[in-house]
This record gives structure tokens, C-alpha cells and sequence, in this order.
């Protein structure tokens, strides 16, 4: 969450859904997702993508509340396509041009590897996807805050945290080098039937 205030992020939680509950676990499940998403297109600024998306959402969330028709996730995504656009636009160009064997093989090597941890991730309990997303987020103090912060929710010890999490990775971790063995699927683009 950019420059949200709380009053816009709660309007935009009252247009995806009327119960709180509902609404903030549509919100989460978007935000996850867009943040894939740009990770699989090679963003290295995935998360700050993601909400550059949701505040220009929200920015717009009284307007779309009178005015739009339709699902609301759908919305998200198209905004994010144009941000990715933007992205682009604006990210220097600093190679121009790798060898055909080297970058094109890295680039698909990263782009299989995002994939396969994608479906991997939403083969996890809910739970654990959040935990995971949740316990590698941010940079420094902010991880380590972070941590802190999730531990208290979930009331257990920062060891017990650093356990559970390390578990999952290690399930994950079999799980992607599994899909890596097999065929992988191209990279999901936006659009309703890669949600």
C-alpha cells in the first residue's frame, strides 16, 4: 500500500465486498497475484507494481463504486497491464542485445522457474502461501518488523516462525525442481483465464 489513506483503502475493501472478512482476503488474493505476475514477466519491482496498481485503483474507488459493472479482480488486472506498459517504457535498456544462446536461454530458465513456483504456490494451503509471501517480504529492518509482526498474529515464538517457514520453502523447493523435470507451461499473461 503506496499513499493510501485508511478511508480510501476501506472504501476500496467495501466495493470488492461487502463482508470485511470476504473483502480483505479478495484483497490479499489480488494483491499475491499481481505481484506474481510481474515477477514472471521478469519485474524485479513486482511488489512496488503491485501497489502502484491498487493506488491507482483506489484512487479511482468512488467513481468505480457508482459506475462499474462487473468483477472487480478484472479491473485490477487491466490496470496492471497498463502499469506494466509504463514499466517498461520507463526501465533503462542497459543490454542491447545478449547472445542469442546465453540471454535467450536465461531468460526462459527464469521464466520456467516463475511458472513453476506460481503453480507450486497455489498448490500450498492458503495458509502457508500467505505465511511464505508474507515471511519473505521487505528488505532489511522492515523483514525483520515484519517477522516480528507475524509471529504475534500467528502467536507463536520468531523460531517457530523461522521453523514453519523454512519448511514450507523446503516443500516448495522440491516442488519447483519437480515441475522444472516436467514440461513447464508458458508464463501466465493477464486476462480472466489466467486467474
Amino acid at each position: 500500500m503506496g499513499d493510501l489513506t485508511q478511508a480510501q483503502f476501506d472504501s476500496l475493501l467495501g466495493w470488492l465486498d461487502a463482508d470485511r472478512n470476504a473483502a480483505a482476503s479478495k484483497y490479499e488474493r489480488i494483491q499475491l497475484r499481481m505481484i506474481r505476475i510481474f515477477a514472471c514477466r521478469g519485474c524485479n519491482e513486482a511488489e512496488s507494481l503491485a501497489d502502484e496498481t491498487i493506488d491507482r485503483v483506489a484512487a479511482k474507488v468512488d467513481w468505480l463504486i457508482a459506475n462499474y459493472v462487473g468483477d472487480p479482480t478484472l479491473y485490477f488486472y487491466g490496470v496492471a497491464q497498463n502499469v506494466f506498459r509504463e514499466y517498461l517504457r520507463r526501465k533503462p535498456r542497459t543490454d542491447p542485445s545478449p547472445g542469442p544462446a546465453s540471454g535467450a536461454a536465461k531468460s526462459d530458465s527464469d521464466e520456467r522457474s516463475h511458472v513453476c513456483l506460481d503453480n507450486c504456490l497455489e498448490h500450498l494451503p492458503r495458509e502457508n502461501t500467505s505465511l511464505v509471501m508474507r515471511y519473505y517480504e521487505g528488505e532489511k529492518q522492515a523483514k525483520i518488523s515484519n517477522r516480528k509482526r507475524l509471529a504475534q498474529e500467528l502467536g507463536i515464538t520468531l523460531d517457530a516462525l523461522r521453523i514453519r517457514a523454512h519448511r514450507i520453502r523446503g516443500d516448495l523447493r522440491k516442488c519447483v525442481l519437480h515441475c522444472l523435470e516436467q514440461a513447464p507451461a508458458q508464463c501466465n499473461e493477464f486476462g480472466p483465464n489466467a486467474y
